[in-house]
């Protein structure tokens, strides 16, 4: 992987995370955070990505990444876990798939039955792939949360 490459991502996420993190309301003080978790989002996605992994499992170690940083630096800041984790992941979205699932969807609708066929399975691979890297997202931030919390339980 070439190094720019690298860094162009990591960049990008972080400037996408700290603006979401603006549209949050988050403070001026916090939002380092926010494009730190943005910039290891991307970081690790990218290194699974390069590793050969689907776009769905790098999702899932990114988000996975995420979540436990939030869990251990938790004490350091003073944004919420949630706001935090969410903004980090946000550029993850796959925007793609999603716009060539409605594309595809609208264009099924305007073309005549017997050619919409290759259409729609395109469009519906597109939605699956949204659903599935939303899901992989969702699961690896929870994750986290998870294992602490039964962790805390058998202390008790």
């Amino acid at each position: 992987m070439e190094p720019s490459f690298f860094l162009h991502q990591i960049t990008c996420g972080a400037l996408a995370a700290s603006g979401f993190g603006v549209l949050f309301n988050i403070s001026l003080r916090s939002l380092p955070w926010c494009a730190a978790t943005g910039a290891l989002a991307l970081a690790v996605r990218t290194l699974c990505l390069e590793s050969g992994w689907n776009f769905e499992g790098a999702s899932f170690a990114a988000a996975l990444a995420v979540g436990i940083a939030v869990r251990t630096l938790q004490t350091r800041t003073e944004i919420s876990r949630g706001v935090l984790s969410v903004t980090g992941c946000i550029p993850m979205v796959p925007g793609s798939f999603a716009a060539k699932a409605i594309l595809g969807l609208i264009a099924v609708s305007q073309q005549p039955g017997g050619d919409a066929a290759a259409t729609l399975i395109a469009a519906v691979q597109s939605s699956l792939r949204v659903i599935f890297t939303i899901g992989a997202i969702g699961t690896g931030l929870a994750i986290p949360s998870l294992l602490l919390r039964v962790r805390i339980a058998r202390k008790i």
